[in-house]
């Protein structure tokens, strides 16, 4: 969120308090080097219960705001906050409204062909989810003549909940990683195919 840029911060969430520390505005190209940035709005808002000129702001101007950051037109965006986090009338003021070419949701799919709608795109699962190997081992052991994309999702700070975030995280990366016939990508490469 560009407007939080330096923020500092803790959050609750199962009973232990976690940092949430925003990173400084001149920090993000170093820290980002090599992976893709993507929207999440100035502010952090419920859009869907904002008026469409603030959902466009929103989304627009941090948008206009990360491509300067970072150099490249950033063309991606999480939707902010949990729960209902988007509904039809966001979904085409950011399609038809801003440079977004695609936006994550929360909900996870479970699936792993192709999404026709870019601008409400469903990943597989939550990192921290107790399906996450099986859900992973279900597309490893997938055979298909169609593309087929695992997308796993999270917070950084969700790591910092309980003793063994962290670990758990590295086991996933571990368990994912080095497939000869898999094509890694960031959100651009993957969804967009550049």
């Amino acid at each position: 969120n560009s407007g939080y840029m330096g923020g500092l911060g803790s959050l609750v969430r199962q009973g232990y308090t976690v940092s949430h520390n925003k990173n400084a505005a001149a920090d993000i190209p170093k820290i980002y080097e090599g992976h893709e940035v993507a929207a999440h709005t100035v502010t952090h808002p419920l859009l869907p219960t904002l008026s469409d000129e603030d959902v466009i702001r929103e989304v627009e101007q941090d948008r206009l705001a990360l491509s300067e950051l970072c150099g490249y037109e950033v063309v991606g965006m999480a939707y902010p906050s949990g729960g209902a986090n988007h509904d039809d009338r966001v979904v085409e003021l950011v399609r038809n409204h801003t440079g977004i070419k695609y936006a994550r949701t929360i909900i996870s799919s479970y699936k792993f062909d192709d999404q026709a709608d870019l601008i409400r795109f469903n990943p597989t699962i939550h990192h921290q989810e107790a399906n996450v190997i099986e859900i992973c081992e279900k597309f490893f052991s997938t055979v298909s003549d169609k593309p087929q994309t695992l997308y796993i999702w999270g917070h950084t700070y969700e790591m910092d909940i309980g003793n063994d975030g962290w670990e758990k995280f590295e086991n996933l990366c571990r368990f994912v990683s080095g497939k000869s016939d898999v094509f890694y990508g960031t959100n651009r490469e993957v969804l967009l195919g550049c």
